[in-house]
């Protein structure tokens, strides 16, 4: 029985100050092995609630798998489990996200990591929760190094968050202010997240997006997904037909898993996600 390794990184992001943390957990035997990223959601962070027993339940069965943190999420390396960086997240973007998953395969890539870590990048694969499904789904149609996608109850479409009245309220005030009910927190988003947004409109469009995937497809939601809901799976799956979707029935949005999280094993509903989503990319 091989010893799993995990292997933490530091990135420069696009900001000197705001870099990417990472990490990537694998068996240590030698072989090159397929990587999986995993990209977290909004207010989501690589080692939220049960996402470590997921990179070790991936490792055991043959993958390297990547956590990040994009580099405006709002956390910072000397406390990587919970948001701490207010201004950081403030001033989040979907480009800057993007950005940040090139800048993680370049340095892998460019730093002969890959040998180091056992990684095969002639197999990359995406796995998106939430909003970092959106992501997932615009970076695999714009990169042919991403070789599989899966989402997490991803959402299908990024404009409908914002009724005209919320961004003309917004664009007055400079910011507005997300709630945290776990923690209490207010997190602020400040308008250049609009103006990104506005800036790159065509490029963000899932639906544009999802119809140029040629890249084998997963998408996988639950029926009691109480953020985002199940019909977005079924959108996304009308646009992309030969995808496959699986039905997790009774779920809710992170299938189980809370923070913090204390368990030794799974959610039921987050290990159907998992076995299916490794059957899935083993294929």
């Amino acid at each position: 029985m091989h010893q799993l390794t995990k292997k933490e990184l530091l990135i420069s992001g696009q900001s000197p100050l705001k870099p990417i943390t990472a990490d990537i957990t694998f068996k240590d035997n030698n072989q090159l092995k397929p990587l999986v990223i995993f990209i977290h959601g909004f207010k989501g962070f690589k080692d939220w609630g049960p996402w470590p027993i997921v990179a070790n339940k991936f490792a055991v069965e043959g993958f390297c798998f990547c956590k990040l943190n994009f580099s405006f999420n709002g956390i910072t390396p000397n406390n990587l489990s919970e948001i701490t960086d207010l201004e950081a997240f403030g001033y989040n973007n979907f480009s800057k996200e993007l950005d940040d998953i090139d800048r993680l395969l370049a340095h892998l890539d460019a730093n002969n990591l890959s040998d180091q870590l056992q990684i095969d990048l002639n197999e990359v694969y995406l796995i998106g929760h939430s909003r970092g499904g959106g992501i997932s789904i615009i970076k695999t149609s714009e990169d042919s190094r991403i070789k599989k996608l899966v989402t997490w109850a991803s959402v299908y479409d990024f404009a409908t968050y914002f009724s005209p009245a919320e961004l003309m309220y917004w664009k007055t005030h400079g910011v507005v202010y997300v709630k945290n009910s776990r923690t209490g927190q207010n997190f602020p988003m400040y308008y250049q997240f609009v103006e990104d947004f506005l800036r790159n409109e065509e490029r963000f469009v899932i639906e544009k997006a999802i119809i140029k995937v040629q890249q084998p497809t997963l998408f996988v939601h639950g029926t009691n997904d109480e953020t985002v809901n199940i019909n977005a799976a079924f959108q996304l799956k009308e646009w992309k037909p030969e995808a496959y979707l699986h039905v997790i029935e009774r779920a809710n949005h992170t299938f189980g898993g809370t923070h913090p999280f204390s368990e030794e094993k799974l959610p039921e509903d987050l290990e159907n996600a998992t076995d299916k989503t490794i059957e899935f990319l083993k294929e």
